[in-house]
């Protein structure tokens, strides 16, 4: 159960207390205790009016029908006819608790305490600190609401209904209270995974703040609207026919379609810089069936039948999003035409659609239930501008509490490590942990903990690097200090380097170069390792030093020493000496494109991670090196669509243009067109550039970039 297009229509446009209470009872059985509250909620609202001029009492009546449509929770839907009754009458919360129970009660409080922080704290209309404002009030909307997650869905609804109502205000507080509703309270409702309330709050949102841009995207798709109702209309029967002629009975599947919502589809247009007829998801249908094996196979048929965009499929029911939300998403191409299809059961459907309200599940006469990235944002120190940024992340990641031995609470984001909970504890901790114990039982560093756990840290006495495992750590805490330690060690290790291949070069004693370096000090002599110009720069300067104070300088400068490269076995190697192998030692034996050093024995170069011990201790006894590096670059891949000119050579044109850029094409697929004056175009190629942003001006340089990403495994993100 979910508000339509039509029930928001309705709700709109009811402005007196006998529709609204027949509308609400259309949702929800009328209780005696359900009546008892409607009638204490009129006498208590008994002379108060909104701004429109319509009676009070007709907005908590309809907050409640709101609410009945996501949930069928008696206490939630009384909850919301008395959200506003002890902060803007005589009422008590005592009162409250005596006629209608302490659960009720306590979700009268918890949305009261709302009301009062937001009154609070928010700036006032003609401030310009409108989003920062918002955000703390954010903050301390979210401590308020830790003890029930339903107060919280409560407070969309009635925010809903309040966004429903905007145009009896003056323009400056439509503009306020639609920023805040996009900034504050439609993340909640995409965080609880109620999507539609998500959807429609950001719409609403938009058009008070985006008017334009807004009208924009209305006249457009009010003047495609046959034309795309047909595209869609002619998409969903071929699915169905392919579907009944391959074993599936009319009530074994449903398929919906829908057109983006209007704020979706202007982000989309702003992140992409696209038009709105260039938007790639613009059209969707939704599968919906019985249970996840026929998801799959629904998805096989749909993908035999119509050509898919591998880059932009996720199987998001494999691995669902931390809210619940599951679902197959595919992009295809029917008739020239590109459709986005998710594939769902209808238990999916109700997930995505409510969110946690979807299944409610408490006990009786409990306080409800409780989301764990709620009770644990006690963010204190930061500034709001910091906050801010916080909250966004956090928002869109569940969080779990982690404990130390002396039962100290760790805030750590679902899917961390006990190497996270080390450098939460302190950097010094995380930056010297040995080992871990996880209840008491000795686990790796890189183990997951969970809610409840009670880790401890194990430490050595000094710093322990370990820069492979940066990308299995979960915070930026641990990310950065690990990445911090690694750039010093990798450092101190060049610089160690860069005297070795010098002094190998020269043929002289490393103590010679090194006091050398020190007298002539420079900043930029660890990159001597990574840099052979440099390299070839410095030799030069201590060759001209030595033969301006040398009775052979003459000799000097006529055999001016040569660096001579040699490529074996994909690896560079630049040399005074002959070099007869390159051999990769059995202790680490890097990987192509690895941090790596090298050394000198006997014309055989032997190659080395930079993070090997062993290397270390031939680096610190001085032997001989020589200056190595990888021959080939990494080559990334790439999936493009774009949008040209249906006109003679644009092809041609683009194509040529590609090869300047150093793109070597895998694949081309032609006559995508949209219209009779635009194709589309989608090619897989290769490139030596891994900056997908910069790769991405350099062609719409060209030509206009619809679609853009790198291939990976469709299983990821």
């Amino acid at each position: 159960m979910s508000l339509s297009h039509v029930d928001i229509e309705k709700v709109k446009h009811i402005h007196d207390l006998d529709s609204a209470t027949q509308y609400l009872f259309s949702k929800i059985p009328a209780t005696d205790l359900l009546k008892e509250a409607l009638s204490y909620s009129q006498i208590a609202h008994k002379n108060q009016f909104r701004k429109s001029g319509e009676p009070y009492v007709v907005h908590p009546v309809l907050v409640a029908a709101i609410v009945a449509t996501i949930t069928d929770d008696e206490s939630m839907t009384i909850a919301s006819l008395l959200h506003d009754i002890v902060e803007d009458t005589k009422v008590t919360l005592l009162e409250v608790e005596v006629k209608f129970g302490t659960d009720v009660a306590h979700l009268v409080d918890g949305l009261t305490k709302i009301d009062s922080i937001r009154d609070a704290e928010l700036a006032s209309s003609s401030s310009n600190d409108k989003l920062i404002t918002s955000a703390l009030s954010f903050r301390k909307m979210l401590l308020a609401s830790t003890e029930d997650v339903r107060v919280l869905v409560v407070k969309l609804c009635d925010r809903l209904h309040n966004m429903l109502t905007l145009d009896a205000l003056a323009e400056h507080k439509q503009i306020r209270i639609s920023e805040e509703t996009l900034v504050v309270y439609a993340p909640v409702a995409q965080r609880l995974g109620i999507s539609f309330v998500k959807n429609i709050l950001e719409d609403l949102s938009f058009s008070y703040l985006f008017k334009e841009e807004k009208q924009h995207i209305d006249d457009y798709l009010e003047t495609n609207y046959h034309a795309i109702e047909m595209k869609l209309n002619d998409f969903k029967q071929s699915i169905q026919r392919i579907l009944l002629m391959n074993g599936f009975c009319e009530d074994d599947f449903e398929i919906l379609s829908r057109v983006k919502h209007r704020y979706s589809i202007y982000l989309k247009m702003q992140r992409k810089g696209v038009g709105i007829d260039e938007i790639l998801d613009l059209l969707a249908v939704r599968i919906l069936t019985k249970d996840p094996v026929k998801c799959y196979t629904i998805l096989g048929l749909i993908h035999l039948n119509f050509k898919p965009l591998s880059s932009r499929f996720k199987d998001y029911i494999a691995v669902a999003k931390d809210n619940g939300y599951q679902t197959i998403h595919t992009t295809v191409f029917y008739n020239t035409i590109i459709f986005e299809v998710q594939i769902r059961t209808y238990e999916m459907h109700k997930t995505a659609e409510l969110g946690v309200a979807a299944h409610w599940k408490y006990k009786s006469g409990g306080n409800g239930i409780k989301l764990d990235w709620l009770n644990n944002l006690q963010y204190q120190n930061e500034s709001v501008e910091d906050f801010y940024e916080l909250i966004k992340n956090d928002l869109y990641s569940g969080v779990i509490s982690v404990f130390s031995p002396t039962g100290d609470p760790f805030t750590l984001p679902r899917g961390a490590v006990a190497l996270d909970f080390a450098y939460a504890v302190h950097t010094d901790v995380g930056d010297k942990a040995a080992s871990a114990l996880i209840n008491k039982i000795k686990v790796s560093l890189l183990s997951e903990v969970h809610n409840g756990d009670i880790v401890k840290i194990n430490m050595s006495d000094k710093v322990i690097t370990r820069c492979s495992w940066i990308d299995a750590v979960k915070t930026s805490k641990a990310k950065s200090s690990m990445r911090l330690n690694c750039n010093a060690r990798i450092r101190d290790i060049n610089m160690k380097t860069s005297v070795s291949i010098v002094a190998t070069a020269i043929n002289l004693e490393h103590k010679i170069v090194e006091e050398w370096f020190q007298t002539n000090s420079c900043d930029t002599n660890f990159n001597i390792p990574c840099d052979i110009e440099h390299f070839r720069n410095v030799i030069d300067k201590y060759t001209n030093e030595i033969s301006q104070n040398n009775r052979f300088a003459d000799f000097l400068s006529r055999h001016r020493l040569k660096l001579k490269s040699k490529i074996i076995a994909g690896l560079e190697v630049f040399s005074a000496s002959n070099i007869t192998d390159v051999v990769f030692d059995y202790c680490c034996h890097p990987k192509t494109g690895d941090e790596i050093m090298a050394f000198l024995e006997k014309g055989k170069v032997h190659v080395h991670h930079k993070m090997c011990n062993n290397a270390v201790k031939k680096l610190e006894a001085h032997e001989p090196m020589v200056f190595i590096r990888w021959e080939r670059q990494t080559i990334y891949h790439y999936n493009l669509i774009a949008s040209m000119h249906n006109e003679k050579g644009a092809l041609a044109n683009f194509l040529t243009y590609l090869v300047k850029l150093n793109i070597d094409i895998s694949s081309i697929e032609l006559g995508k067109e949209s219209n009779a004056y635009i194709k589309y175009c989608e090619i897989g190629f290769e490139s030596k550039d891994s900056n997908i942003q910069l790769l991405r001006t350099k062609i719409e340089n060209k030509i206009k970039v619809i679609h853009l990403i790198r291939t990976d495994d469709a299983y990821k993100n």
